[in-house]
């Protein structure tokens, strides 16, 4: 007798999805814990990731996503900038 999977059982591709979203968010926590402003930062990277968790659509996540990365290096480029800014 086989088992049957719930409904809201992820397949491959939503999973994969699903961890290419986490690790994002990881990245973005890991980089503003170099920053005086964690707070602020990590209030908006949560609400940013809250105002799009309603996404289901593949295309859409894998938008977003890329729309993420782009901002992470961004944010990345900034600090480092900022950062030799300060040591002169």
């Amino acid at each position: 007798m086989g088992r049957r999977l719930s409904a809201n059982t992820l397949t491959l591709s939503e999973f994969m999805l699903r961890q290419q979203v986490l690790s994002l968010y990881k990245s973005f926590m890991k980089q503003i814990n170099r920053t005086d402003s964690q707070r602020e930062l990590r209030d908006w990277i949560r609400q940013d990731f809250e105002a799009n968790r309603h996404h289901t659509q593949p295309e859409t996540i894998k938008m977003h996503l890329t729309r993420g990365r782009t901002v992470l290096k961004q944010l990345e480029t900034t600090m480092l900038l900022s950062s030799a800014a300060a040591e002169k």
